[in-house]
């Protein structure tokens, strides 16, 4: 039998998760030391909470993947503000089959929402200005549930002459997207799909609409990290993929370059100027991002692509161990074979996890419990704990506002589940949990679509039963008031 070279060892390890992926390669063989990448998720590990998926490319092959427990190759993850990468996309292509130009006013799509003396700056605002989030606006227009997002957008104060103040804005990317279905005739997931998606084996994407039925576009879209990985790639090659020109180069070149000024800190990430909704990078790179940590990173210079899906509150953090572990590791040749690094970078890789939690302590009760709560803001009613009889796992039922979540506790592993709990509508999830305590059980529910984490611990006093929740992250208080309920 012919010996398995280490191209093929490694590839066997990793192979394509879907159809039309990234040919995959070891590290070595594209210029990159195994040990550089192990580097990196070690310091990733040990100083960021959390990193949920990491893919590097370089020379168009895949040479390092992996997903931290919970999460996993096959599952969407939401995007926020990587969003707007694919959106201005969009525009590209529409603009180059002629629908759209540049130029064109945005109030030109809007005549049933334009207020009815319109403001000169806002006259003068263009799809050229709501691509460099230079539209004019003091402060960002808000989007509510019972205005209509273009007519409450429209309506908002423009001060400034736009294309002269720079400020990121959401809402300016939702009017792109609405540009699109009113030149189109289709929501901007519909129009990228036969386009975009389809071409990039981007299967199933999902993207949140506003009331209006019009893709958010400044955020919502969920795809997996293979699939930004592929956007990354086709962006590094001009708009270029498997011999098709899915997106004009010359659009790639405009939207990736510098096309606002927004900053003067040599040192920050965002303030190295800004394209068409891409962020201009330090080392002379670009990048979409979203909200916690979700990166498409692009390195012109090096052939390279780093996507990476997080939970995190410091995302400069996340980008700073790149320019420190793998920035400098890209060399211009193969470096030689190295399969000693390549097998601890595989078993790193394989064993990634979120931490379970572990069980410490006997359970607090061996028989069921009910506890009434209050009326209360979060309108949690009960929580009733089953263990089972050996006490190795905890059956836990949360009952807010009338809907019940069930939550199969067992210690030391995550477990798949589909449930719906407080704010979070019914979704994938995987959950953890055990007594940490000889009176608190904890639990983690990991929302796998996204990038919250919750963790509950519920502490037995008596006849009383205090309930504490917490998330990783959130853009407003990521505790609950704690609950008390008998």
């Amino acid at each position: 039998m012919k010996p398995l070279t280490a191209v093929t060892v490694w590839m066997s390890c990793a192979a394509a998760a879907h159809a039309g992926d990234l040919p995959r390669s070891a590290p070595e063989t594209q210029g990159l030391a195994s040990s550089a990448v192990l580097a990196f998720v070690e310091a990733a590990d040990s100083s960021v909470d959390s990193l949920h998926s990491l893919m590097i490319v370089r020379h168009g092959q895949v040479v390092a993947e992996g997903w931290w427990a919970p999460y996993d190759a096959d599952s969407r993850h939401s995007l926020y503000s990587l969003s707007k990468s694919f959106t201005a996309t969009a525009i590209g292509i529409a603009i180059a089959e002629g629908k759209l130009s540049l130029d064109d006013p945005v109030l030109k799509f809007f005549p049933d929402d334009a207020p009815a003396n319109p403001s000169p700056n806002l006259q003068g605002m263009r799809i050229s200005d709501l691509l460099r989030m230079s539209t004019g606006h003091q402060s960002e227009p808000p989007r509510t549930a019972n205005e209509s997002w273009a007519k409450t957008f429209l309506a908002h104060p423009v001060p400034f002459k736009p294309g002269t103040h720079f400020l990121y804005n959401t809402s300016a990317t939702y009017m792109l997207s609405a540009i699109i279905q009113q030149a189109t005739g289709e929501t901007l997931l519909d129009y990228l799909t036969p386009r975009l998606f389809q071409p990039l084996g981007i299967d199933e994407p999902t993207w949140e609409v506003s009331p209006q039925g019009v893709s958010t576009g400044g955020y919502g879209l969920s795809v997996r990290t293979g699939d930004i990985a592929r956007f990354g790639q086709l962006c590094l090659q001009n708009g270029s993929w498997e011999g098709r020109q899915l997106v004009p180069a010359e659009w790639i070149t405009r939207a990736t370059s510098l096309q606002t000024s927004n900053g003067s800190n040599p040192h920050s990430d965002w303030d190295q100027g800004y394209g068409y909704q891409f962020w201009r990078c330090r080392h002379d790179g670009y990048r979409g991002d979203g909200a916690f940590g979700q990166f498409c990173i692009v390195l012109p210079e090096q052939d390279a692509v780093i996507a990476i899906t997080s939970g995190t509150a410091d995302m400069p953090a996340v980008l700073n161990l790149v320019w420190k572990h793998l920035l400098p590791a890209f060399q211009s040749e193969p470096l030689p074979d190295d399969a000693a690094s390549q097998a601890r970078l595989r078993e790193r890789l394989a064993a990634l996890s979120l931490p379970p939690v572990e069980q410490t302590a006997s359970p607090a009760t061996t028989s069921s419990r009910r506890y009434e709560f209050p009326e209360n803001d979060s309108k949690l009613q009960a929580v009733v704990l089953e263990p089972s009889p050996d006490g190795a796992a905890t059956t836990v039922r949360i009952i807010t506002a009338g809907t019940e979540a069930k939550l199969n506790c067992l210690p030391g592993v995550w477990t798949r589940d589909r449930i719906a709990y407080g704010q979070f509508p019914e979704q994938p999830l995987a959950i953890s949990g055990g007594w940490t305590a000889g009176n608190t059980l904890t639990i983690k529910m990991c929302f796998i679509e996204t990038p919250f984490v919750v963790t509950l611990r519920l502490e037995r006093e008596g006849e009383e039963l205090r309930y504490a929740s917490e998330t990783n992250v959130g853009f407003g208080p990521t505790k609950r008031p704690v609950l008390t309920g008998r």
